[in-house]
């Protein structure tokens, strides 16, 4: 799922490209992509575009007259600029949104399709889709630390949840706790003062770190490579490979269509964190330690 760092960089890439330019029609070819009815979708045909933001993981198009196009691409959609007209592809082509300047087509692979289209009048109405996360790049320590702590839950959890961060998912998380040398699993409300500083710092290194390299990818073109595994990220995608700072294989959570990646040894003082659909199977044998883990993987001499 595009997060906080792609959803910057594709906003900063339309912005260049279509503030100003005159939205001339909108192609779906899914009916099910649009979620609202009114205003209906034709309102915004003939607007011009007066400006972007973001909104948690969605992105918004601001249009004349406070009309708003809510974009949620999920996990699997993306969006691409074509020359003007460029029609879309059809197996996994969403919609194509032609403006003055170009075309903007969405896509969604796989079978599931989750991506959606709001259309929205008014600023209230749009805020309606603001899940109410803050925005962990404009706070301070103080304000982190109380949205962290609102409630005991896991790191993992905690910093994955719309409501009290914007814009960070499955993957950056994985490489915030990695950053901050913190387990996913620990509670929120058990960190002491040096942890919860620790985090804080990394949760804004590793989201502008990231942003200013998808900025230096992407150039002056559109980001094509929006993925959430990235070869370069330290832990997340990476299960059994060498983590950066300590060369331990990268170990893995799997829950429902979800993994959660870290590193034993940086973040949980080489305790192996029990996975569920694993421990049903291994019971009392599943490793509790890095090393443990490390034995069983050698082959027998």
């Amino acid at each position: 799922m595009p997060e906080l760092p792609d959803v910057t960089v594709y906003l900063e890439a339309l912005d260049g490209r279509i503030r100003g330019a005159r939205f001339e029609r909108v192609r779906l070819l899914t009916p099910f992509l649009l979620r609202s009815v009114d205003p209906p979708l034709s309102a915004v045909v003939g607007k011009t575009v007066v400006g972007l933001r973001r909104l948690g993981k969605r992105l918004v198009i601001a249009l004349e007259d406070e009309l708003f196009l809510v974009i949620h691409l999920m996990i699997a959609g993306r969006l691409h600029w074509k020359p003007a007209g460029a029609k879309p592809p059809g197996k996994i082509g969403l919609a194509a949104f032609d403006f003055s300047t170009g075309t903007l087509t969405m896509t969604e692979a796989g079978t599931k399709k989750r991506a959606s289209l709001d259309v929205v009048r008014g600023e209230a109405a749009l805020r309606a889709h603001d899940p109410g996360g803050i925005d962990v790049l404009a706070v301070d320590l103080a304000t982190f630390g109380a949205a962290l702590t609102a409630e005991n839950h896991t790191l993992k959890r905690v910093l994955t949840d719309p409501r009290v961060f914007s814009g960070i998912g499955n993957a950056y998380s994985d490489e915030i706790l990695h950053r901050a040398r913190l387990s996913p699993v620990k509670l929120s409300q058990a960190l002491d003062d040096a942890e919860l500083a620790r985090l804080h710092e990394a949760t804004r290194i590793v989201l502008t770190e990231w942003i200013e390299r998808l900025r230096r990818e992407t150039g002056e073109g559109f980001p094509e490579g929006v993925t959430a595994f990235r070869p370069d990220m330290a832990v997340h995608g990476r299960y059994g490979k060498p983590c950066p700072i300590c060369a331990a294989p990268v170990q893995r959570i799997v829950y429902a269509d979800n993994e959660t990646n870290y590193c034993a040894r940086c973040q949980t003082g080489g305790r192996m964190l029990a996975d569920r659909s694993l421990s049903r199977l291994l019971h009392a044998d599943w490793p509790k330690t890095l090393d443990e883990w490390e034995a069983r993987r050698r082959p027998a001499s």
